[in-house]
């Protein structure tokens, strides 16, 4: 029996170097088994038991020796791992896809506000009707009840309807360039929870909880190598609470009309040249980076019309004042 182990141990160190296997095993197994003559008087049981460990030996010997086919791996495919492979294959259309995060946007060197880039614009007007893409009437903005009556009527978009960027058949008495965003202010008392937080000059505009920090607020929107100002006057296109777009780094939420995120009235469009949909770039800026232009003539809440008039009545009090003064003699 001490040969068979003694075989088996030279066997499996014949196993444990490859490089030295062709060359030892047949020297190795042939001075063994001579020594096992004895095998002869055992008893068969033994026997048979001390032939299979050395047949399993040889065998492990062999199957070492011969390189394996590595099985491929098996891939199991859920509901979820298939529906995501759908997902990632489809291809969005760079208008009608708006992811919902980017990377923070820094404004340049000197700028208070950032441009917002390759924005969905869509074309409304006041006085406009429910349509299939618009479910809500224009007569009224978000701050004003009135909003169709105190511009003066309807704003008819029709270009052979208009002229010098206005309606022929009434001078509007408000500014013709105005926007919509997606954000309003105020709530049914007071201003939304997260306004003074998120508005950059809630503070300087605030003027009590009745009147909203956003209206009339200024912005820059452009279209190739033309920028056009126009005055924040609605909250939409169909939200009225993305701040986090609005104010922050987020992009447009998907809706009906492409993701839009800025309705512009005819002027504007007249002045850019857009399509019924288009992509433009909006910001926000200072009344003091507004140049003057065919949206500083017009409308009781153009911020050049007040200045103008103000200086207007300051300059007839001044005169006033003067010729009432008594004559020193």
């Amino acid at each position: 029996m001490g040969c068979l182990v003694t075989a088996h141990l030279k066997l499996a160190a014949i196993g444990a170097h490859p490089r030295h296997r062709e060359r030892a095993k047949k020297e190795d197994l042939m001075s063994s088994f001579p020594r096992c003559a004895e095998l002869i008087e055992m008893k068969p049981g033994k026997i048979a038991h001390a032939i299979a460990v050395l047949l399993s030996s040889i065998s492990s010997l062999f199957a070492d020796s011969t390189p394996s086919k590595a099985e491929p791996a098996k891939v199991k495919f859920s509901k979820k791992s298939n529906k995501l492979s759908e997902d990632l294959s489809l291809k969005a259309d760079p208008i009608s896809f708006s992811p919902g995060h980017v990377s923070a946007i820094r404004p340049d060197p000197g700028q208070r506000y950032p441009w917002k880039k390759s924005i969905v614009t869509t074309i409304f007007w006041i006085g406009e009707q429910p349509s299939g893409n618009n479910p809500v009437p224009n007569r009224t903005s978000s701050w004003d009840k009135d909003w169709t009556k105190n511009y003066g009527g309807f704003d008819d978009p029709n270009p052979a309807r208009r002229s010098n960027y206005i309606p022929v058949k009434f001078t509007p008495r408000q500014n013709p360039f105005y926007c919509a965003l997606p954000y309003n202010d105020k709530a049914h008392t007071g201003h939304r929870p997260e306004a003074p937080g998120v508005v950059p000059w809630f503070k300087e505009a605030y003027q009590g909880p009745a009147i909203s920090t956003c209206k009339d607020r200024w912005i820059a929107i452009r279209k190739g190598n033309r920028t056009v100002y126009a005055q924040w006057e609605d909250a939409g296109p169909f939200r009225t609470d993305h701040w986090q777009y609005v104010f922050g780094n987020e992009r447009p939420k998907p809706n009906l009309n492409k993701g839009a995120g800025l309705d512009v009235s005819p002027a504007v469009r007249d002045y850019l040249g857009l399509n019924e949909t288009d992509v433009t770039d909006w910001k926000f800026v200072d009344f003091s980076e507004v140049p003057h232009g065919p949206w500083s003539t017009l409308g009781d809440n153009n911020t050049f019309v007040i200045n103008e008039r103000k200086k207007g009545k300051t300059l007839a009090e001044a005169w006033f004042s003067r010729s009432t003064s008594p004559v020193v003699k």
